[in-house]
């Protein structure tokens, strides 16, 4: 039976790359849902974060940055934004208030223009210099006749009660989609995976962060040896592959004497001890799979892997 005045949404968050999308995620779930870089293109997948509020829960879907690519893989994260703005009820445009708007947004609005759903337009980055949230603002409400536009810093955490009003205003009187303690839903292994990612990516340049995807080859809860006088530890041991395209490649990410993937290694076990309740042991390594963005069963399994299995 659903609670009167109790209220339940989907929300996909979509802008260009670099709007903030994974730093308002994680700012409204109060918690790492997301992982957040600066290199633009980071999100791959639709990413689910889960907040309850005294008006009832909302389900944020965040997603890769909109960006015109005619490449396979890059297209196929394309979808994962036309499949969020689908799965949603309230749609929530990210614009970066900081930047002119370009050809993303020109050719995002181009998609919401038909959506047949409330959308919300959130003007992020407005702590910044140059701020273009007037000029922007005009633009969207001209084009898109939103239902409500608010000013937000993801960052600082600021507007965020303007924005919760104005999802819940455009929400249906529902039931929770999940019980009150989630705040994600993802799989543990696409948790572990996105980490790992986001600690070789925010250390690693050029194009290897693009080039670069995470397979956990193996996860396994036991005990580790105990210490002199103490009880057996519950330990998660994860074996985990970084993959690049090309064996130059491998040197770079391992580093001279293995110094860059042992830097990956602690600052992700550090991270993922952040998460999970055991003790974390990472076995780490790195190897090269040519092309693999261009291999069908590899792009579906890695675009489509982060809500648990059924």
């Amino acid at each position: 039976m659903i609670e009167k005045g109790m209220k339940s949404a989907f929300a996909a968050i979509v802008g260009r790359p670099s709007s903030g999308k994974s730093t308002l995620l994680n700012a409204l779930c109060g918690h790492k849902v997301s992982i957040v870089s600066p290199i633009p293109q980071t999100t791959r997948n639709q990413v689910r974060g889960i907040v309850n509020r005294p008006q009832g829960q909302v389900v944020f879907l965040d997603t890769p940055g909109f960006h015109m690519s005619e490449k396979k893989f890059n297209k196929s994260m394309m979808d994962n934004v036309t499949k969020s703005l689908s799965d949603a009820d309230v749609a929530v445009y990210l614009i970066d208030a900081s930047r002119k708007a370009g050809a993303e947004e020109e050719g995002l609005m181009a998609r919401l223009v038909t959506l047949r759903k409330p959308l919300v337009v959130a003007l992020n980055k407005t702590e910044l210099k140059p701020n273009y949230a007037d000029e922007l603002e005009a633009w969207v409400r001209e084009k898109l006749s939103p239902k409500a536009v608010v000013r937000i810093s993801a960052l600082q955490e600021t507007g965020l009660e303007a924005f919760f009003d104005a999802i819940f205003a455009n929400a249906e009187e529902g039931q929770a989609f999940y019980p009150e303690d989630f705040y994600t839903d993802q799989d543990p292994s696409f948790r572990i995976a996105e980490i790992v990612r986001e600690q070789a990516i925010n250390r690693l340049s050029d194009e290897i962060p693009h080039a670069l995807y995470v397979e956990v080859a193996d996860r396994e809860l036991r005990d580790a040896p105990p210490a002199e006088s103490a009880k057996p530890v519950p330990t998660l041991w994860l074996r985990v592959f970084l993959i690049v395209e090309r064996e130059s490649q491998v040197g770079i990410v391992v580093g001279r004497g293995g110094e860059k993937i042992k830097e990956i290694r602690q600052a992700a076990q550090k991270e993922l001890g952040k998460i999970f309740t055991q003790r974390i042991h990472l076995d780490l390594r790195c190897k090269a799979d040519p092309k693999w963005r261009s291999k069908d069963h590899l792009i579906q399994s890695i675009l489509g892997s982060s809500q648990p299995k059924e």
